[in-house]
């Protein structure tokens, strides 16, 4: 078996791959790691066969619609998951095959109620039901204490006790446990009562994770996140820097609209000398008003850099070829002492 452990943070991901048959498959993918994904494949010789979640992660951003996309694979998981992009949907007990390697499913609800753990020879990917000393927690959306209980003392702890266990969290840089050393010193399995434990995970008091919404309406749609579509918009637009904007306006350059796309109370309180204004929010309403000509050279600007990124992705889209954007925002362009203009007071 080939195996790779991927961190992304306190993030774990893994590829699993057939070395006889050169099959493959993605546990957990995070969606920031895909050309890490691919890369790691093309370097052993594998072919991505399967995308697999464990769950619903409400803690990371999952790339399993778009690596399948890539990979030509289906999306695997649990058959009590409501997320629409699933493509193979499998019960407890079920086998997922790639090449000689054989994924057993075990239904482990708890965490969320999609939880699953995959047990293939030697090792188990337990997803958030067991942690390297901890638990996944239960207070989030299908969460449930008791139905965690029984899937770690009535199902997956039954396993060998030599398994090697690999979780889909880890923050300590440890690589993997064993279902053993879970057993003599996780302090949440020594609360074996059912009572007791789900006491124990009511009482724990956690903060909820810091893109929990985000997260999950992502992951349960299979919508894009906003990382996502600035990256998306970044790749398909220039970018002119602050420097060279700076040197055409100095030039008396009047082939360049500067297009600040803010709202009005920021541009009057200073913008870029010559700047336009055409807010984010109405750019697709009065864009033809204001820019007539779609040939001409256009620079977008905002606060941050992003809100123009996704302007000049918009303008290109809607037939503005020559629509770039400004490598940096206002704030940078304060700081660096370039020139201002601000509007004239409103009567």
């Amino acid at each position: 078996m080939l195996f790779e452990q991927i961190a992304t943070g306190g993030c774990r991901s893994y590829l699993v791959g057939c070395q006889a048959t050169c099959a493959a498959a993605v546990v957990d993918p995070e969606v920031s790691q895909i050309d890490r994904y691919l890369a790691l494949a093309a370097r052993d010789g594998l072919r991505i066969r399967y995308v697999i979640d464990t769950h619903t992660h409400a803690d990371h951003f999952s790339a399993s619609k778009q690596l399948a996309r890539k990979v030509d694979a289906p999306v695997v998981m649990h058959r009590e998951s409501t997320v629409p992009t699933v493509d193979m949907r499998v019960d407890d007990g079920d086998m997922v095959v790639v090449g000689k390697l054989r994924l057993q499913v075990l239904h482990t609800p708890g965490h969320t109620r999609d939880s699953m753990c995959l047990h293939v020879e030697d090792r188990v990917f337990t997803g958030d039901t067991l942690l390297i000393g901890g638990t996944g927690r239960t207070d989030l959306p299908t969460g449930d204490s008791s139905a965690l209980h029984d899937s770690l003392f009535g199902k997956l702890l039954r396993l060998d006790p030599a398994t090697l266990v690999f979780p889909a969290h880890e923050y300590k840089g440890r690589d993997h446990t064993t279902l053993g050393e879970e057993l003599a010193g996780n302090p949440r399995l020594q609360v074996r009562d059912r009572d007791e434990f789900v006491a124990l995970m009511a009482s724990l008091n956690l903060d909820m994770p810091t893109h929990i919404t985000e997260a999950l309406r992502t992951n349960l749609s299979g919508g894009k996140t906003v990382a996502q579509m600035l990256a998306e918009a970044a790749a398909s637009v220039p970018f002119m820097s602050m420097a060279q904007l700076r040197d055409r306006i100095a030039a008396g350059d009047t082939e360049l609209v500067v297009l600040d796309v803010r709202e009005r109370e920021a541009w009057e309180a200073g913008h870029i000398p010559s700047a336009k204004l055409l807010p984010r929010g109405q750019l697709e309403l009065r864009v033809n008003e204001e820019l007539p000509d779609p040939t001409r050279h256009i620079v977008t600007c905002c606060e941050f850099g992003r809100i123009s990124t996704l302007a000049a992705a918009t303008l290109r889209e809607m037939g503005f070829q020559r629509a770039v954007a400004l490598d940096g925002g206002m704030k940078a362009w304060r700081e660096a002492g370039y020139p201002l203009e601000a509007a004239p007071p409103r009567h």
